[in-house]
């Protein structure tokens, strides 16, 4: 009999989001926007409610409380005749300071709101097309994890029928693809480390990426040693499920430019013989989360037939204590031939990626980014919400830049000159760690840039804080598995096909 597809034991669930050119005639809500202005309470006129209805809508609001401020959330029976008996203004603040990322966080707002609610229409997209879409669908997800017994209605997200011109179907599409990849990265980040290990996962992506009709290649442990990929096996090797690399190829006949995607998959990570402490350690599932989101960014590119040619390299490893580990003291030879000393074990993301960096140079893309759960001082210096980006002076700005633009918050950090020193070894050409705490995101950095091709534009972005959060949901952001920095990573492949 032949073996099954491995498919993920829980996915999440989020809105269904259809363009609608007009309010259709019947639905179980409407969800509008209310703004608080100098005098109070504002209603925007919209093409869902009349010129009467308008006024009754405004007049139920003010007599409950509303005040339009920021995120708040207010239900009212809607006036007799209208398209559905409920409605739910969501708060966008003062009209003056809208911008697209507080629409996004709103929309996310009333999307986890309106969970249970059924068929809603909106006109929040008069505000905001993109924002609108990428908020209601990534706010309103829930990953409810693996559970015995059924979901009830009132677990169930919205279906939205957001109103907008036929016109902005492809400025829709976009969004709508986008949005849904942040959740496919965040469906994989969630799954436990006993079934999302390296070989279901490669198996999972490769699915996935081939039905999006993407070129796959996967190296098994067999075929990684062979090659000399020394710092995947090494970071492999203390677990009884072996490593894997794969490579995703979108390469379109009209591509301008070739970018390489690197993501950080390590499943499980326990430090390995550098072992870490057990408090919070279930939360290392989540170290696998740089990979997912370059995984779901090369999907999209595909879906959005984005024309740049586009190779992800994705090592995966579980990181394990095991009879065959890695130990303190180690010297490794990683593709390509830099050595390295492992001087702590627990510093196996740059292992991994090491590898990873140095067979995607030898392709001589032109860009370069890569993204990883890296370090802890990531989080010391920026918190849990803002990315750490390092490479090249320009690009690096850029896709800082850029990470800002979307709401992916991110800060360009420099790479340090004394490092250049700290990180050469005497046991080999360089050591994966500096024996100081004083700037440990930029070591990280730096060790990284050894292994970059010359003439290549790169990136390397540290989302140890902001890829999972710990916290309650927030705006669009649901708790665990955040998806960043995957519409960062989209919108620069738009952005570069164009430039």
């Amino acid at each position: 009999m032949a073996k099954s597809a491995f498919t993920l034991p829980a996915r999440g669930s989020f809105p269904s989001v259809e363009l609608a050119k007009k309010a259709p005639k019947k639905a179980d809500a409407l969800l509008i926007a209310a703004f608080s202005g100098e005098d109070g309470l504002e209603v925007p006129g919209s093409d869902a409610l009349d010129s009467a209805a308008l006024r009754a809508t405004y007049e139920a609001l003010a007599a409950v409380g509303a005040t339009g401020r920021a995120g708040e959330i207010t239900r009212i029976p809607a006036p007799q005749d209208s398209i559905a008996p409920l409605i739910v203004a969501v708060g966008l603040g003062d009209a003056e300071l809208l911008d697209d990322e507080m629409l996004r966080r709103h929309a996310g707002t009333a999307a986890r709101a309106l969970t249970g609610a059924g068929t809603v229409v909106t006109t929040l997209a008069d505000f905001g097309l993109t924002a609108t879409v990428e908020g209601l669908i990534l706010g309103g997800y829930a990953y409810r994890g693996i559970r015995s017994g059924e979901t009830n209605d009132s677990e169930s997200p919205a279906s939205f029928s957001v109103i907008a011109n036929k016109k902005a179907a492809e400025e829709f599409e976009a969004a709508r693809v986008a949005a849904e990849a942040v959740n496919l990265a965040r469906d994989l980040v969630n799954t436990p480390a006993n079934e999302l290990y390296p070989e279901s996962y490669a198996e999972f992506i490769s699915n996935e990426a081939a039905a999006a009709g993407l070129e796959v290649e996967v190296l098994d442990e067999k075929q990684l040693k062979k090659e000399g990929y020394g710092g995947i096996i090494s970071v492999g090797k203390g677990s009884k499920r072996p490593p894997r690399l794969v490579r995703l190829t979108w390469a379109p006949k009209d591509a301008t430019s070739t970018v390489a995607l690197v993501g950080k998959g390590i499943t499980f990570d326990t430090g390995g013989i550098s072992l870490k402490p057990g408090a919070g350690m279930w939360d290392m599932i989540s170290d696998m989360g740089g990979s997912a989101a370059m995984a779901a960014a090369i999907i999209a590119a595909a879906k959005l037939e984005i024309p740049v040619k586009v190779t992800a390299t994705l090592p995966f490893a579980e990181n394990m204590p095991g009879p065959g580990a890695t130990r303190p003291g180690d010297v490794i030879t990683h593709y390509g031939g830099i050595t390295s000393e492992v001087l702590n074990t627990d510093a196996e993301g740059r292992l991994v990626l090491a590898d990873a960096i140095a067979r995607a140079s030898a392709d001589k893309p032109e860009y370069l980014i890569e993204t990883a759960t890296l370090t802890g001082a990531q989080i010391v210096a920026l918190g849990t919400r803002t990315a750490g980006v390092m490479g090249s002076d320009l690009f690096r700005d850029r896709i800082a830049e850029i990470g800002r633009e979307v709401g992916e918050n991110a800060w360009a950090m420099p790479l340090l000159e004394e490092h250049d020193e700290e990180v050469k070894s005497q046991a080999a050409d360089i050591r994966n760690i500096n024996a100081k705490r004083e700037g440990g995101m930029e070591f990280a950095g730096t060790y990284l840039q050894k292994f970059v091709g010359e003439d290549i534009e790169w990136a390397h972005i540290d989302v140890a804080g902001p890829s999972w959060n710990n916290g309650a949901p927030h705006g669009y952001t649901p708790k665990r598995a955040t998806g960043v920095p995957v519409r960062t990573v989209v919108a620069a492949l738009r952005e570069i096909a164009e430039s």
